[in-house]
């Protein structure tokens, strides 16, 4: 399998390469040259078997040669047989007749970044090792997937982990599970500004010709975020699990993302290109929602963050959403180049009528303001006796007006992926229901645990410079 970037210059990669080097060198992100593809009766042959092993079958297409069928096994078992509290490991829940929640939650960190990020700490283990090399990871949070790679990578000898948040504007949490974290290959920065601007040091960075200098070699600089291909694959996975409970391949399903970032929803994507009977992805957002005005009326235009109760969706650049134009607008990356150029300069870009054809085929987008995402959590337990955090409720509010507005057929079911455990968000979910959910015992000690962090002004050269420093010390 050969990854190009999409913006057409940087070098075609194997899946190691892909998945060490994280952002492409032109800065654009990485994708396979074509989809593999899976009749029906090879997806109807995933019924019944266990989360590991569809995993397997699912992945080995993308890992092509880089890995052995025996060592992807291996890793498969050790992630989805040990790392997860239900043996189902992304267990579908009714709500009613047509609407059923996906959890994603059961992982160490409560999260669903934990599905692929317990994932990625092992693949960087096996590559590593094969080249003798150390990485040096640097990545930006708005919420949970700082706490999943810090979990995953936490001890271990040949990683040292950078991670960026921005200051205030995470759950207390979401914040202490990364910052309560003590190993010596840890790092965590809180950074005055937004998620995005956490974001825009962590691309810099890549792009930064005395970082490369610094890093390169021994050390080289690597990503955990969803810009890193090997994130997106193994999220691929719960749909085809997902999927098939209802039904698939004889059955369509229709899935609602709570989404900021468009990395969970472009698995989806990724699920649907390579076969998986998918009706319709309805992409959830918050009033961040750049995704929802480029999706509807083609304005990929950003504003100005406003906090919500749905941190982890304050967003206004969506990162993976370059991987959709590329694929959806004729995979043409030189002019993808030119347009991402003005979009980083003037922060507003109309998309192309080709770009907004191929979206329309399989996505539409729906937002929910804080009101409507109380009023889903507060329906999820009143009527199905589920307690479901803010950003599950973004998604199932937009599941629910879909449907409601006849936008998915009556008798496709409709998937909303739960996204984190409600007990992240405990002060929100106590003024919505009157319950204030409780953490699971294996993570009960946390308000317990010591802090450990460095804030940083908003500077992206301060981000940085802690970063070198740092790293050649660990080295």
């Amino acid at each position: 399998m050969e990854y190009i970037s999409t913006r057409g210059s940087a070098p075609v990669l194997d899946f190691e390469g892909v998945t060490l080097a994280g952002l492409a060198s032109d800065g654009g992100l990485y994708l396979p040259r074509e989809w593999p593809r899976f009749n029906e009766a090879q997806i109807r042959d995933l019924r019944g078997l266990p989360y590991w092993q569809v995993a397997v079958e699912v992945m080995a297409p993308f890992v092509g040669d880089s890995l052995t069928r025996d060592e992807l096994t291996e890793i498969c078992q050790q992630v989805y047989g040990g790392e997860f509290s239900h043996a189902a490991v992304t267990p579908l829940v009714q709500l009613d007749e047509q609407h059923w929640l996906l959890e994603l939650f059961h992982g160490p960190t409560l999260a669903f970044k934990d599905v692929a990020l317990q994932l990625l700490g092992r693949l960087f283990e096996t590559f590593l090792a094969r080249r003798d090399e150390r990485l040096t990871i640097v990545g930006a949070t708005s919420g949970d997937t700082g706490s999943a790679a810090i979990r995953a990578v936490a001890g271990r000898d040949r990683v040292e982990i950078f991670m960026l948040h921005p200051s205030g504007k995470v759950s207390d949490v979401q914040r202490r599970q990364m910052t309560t974290v003590r190993a010596p290959n840890v790092h965590n920065i809180a950074i005055e500004g937004s998620f995005d601007d956490a974001q825009r040091h962590v691309k810099a960075m890549f792009g930064d010709a005395s970082v490369a200098r610094s890093l390169g070699g021994p050390l080289n600089l690597g990503a955990v975020n969803s810009i890193n291909w090997a994130r997106l694959m193994a999220q691929v996975v719960y749909y085809f699990t997902s999927a098939l409970q209802l039904g698939a391949p004889d059955r369509k399903v229709a899935y609602s993302v709570p989404t900021g970032n468009f990395g969970d929803v472009f698995a989806g994507y990724v699920a649907a290109q390579m076969g998986l009977p998918i009706e319709t992805l309805v992409v959830a957002t918050n009033v961040n929602d750049i995704l929802y005005r480029a999706l509807t009326t083609g304005d990929y235009s950003a504003g100005t963050v406003t906090p919500t109760q749905t941190p982890s969706m304050d967003i206004q650049v969506s990162s993976n959403f370059e991987r959709l134009l590329f694929d959806a607008g004729g995979r043409d990356g030189a002019a993808l180049a030119e347009q991402m150029r003005g979009f980083e300069t003037t922060k507003a870009m109309q998309l192309t009528n080709s770009q907004r054809d191929g979206a329309r085929a399989l996505f539409q987008s729906l937002r929910a303001d804080q009101q409507q995402t109380a009023r889903a959590v507060q329906w999820a337990y009143q009527a199905a006796g589920q307690i479901i955090d803010p950003h599950t409720a973004v998604g199932l509010s937009a599941a629910r007006d879909a449907v409601a507005h006849d936008e998915i057929n009556p008798l496709v079911p409709v998937v909303t992926l739960a996204t984190a455990h409600p007990a992240k968000f405990p002060d929100m979910i106590e003024r919505a229901v009157g319950v204030r959910p409780a953490l699971p015992p294996r993570v009960g000690d946390l308000f317990g645990r010591e802090e450990h962090f460095v804030e940083l002004s908003g500077d992206y050269e301060a981000s940085r410079d802690f970063v070198l420093e740092n790293a050649a010390a660990a080295a």
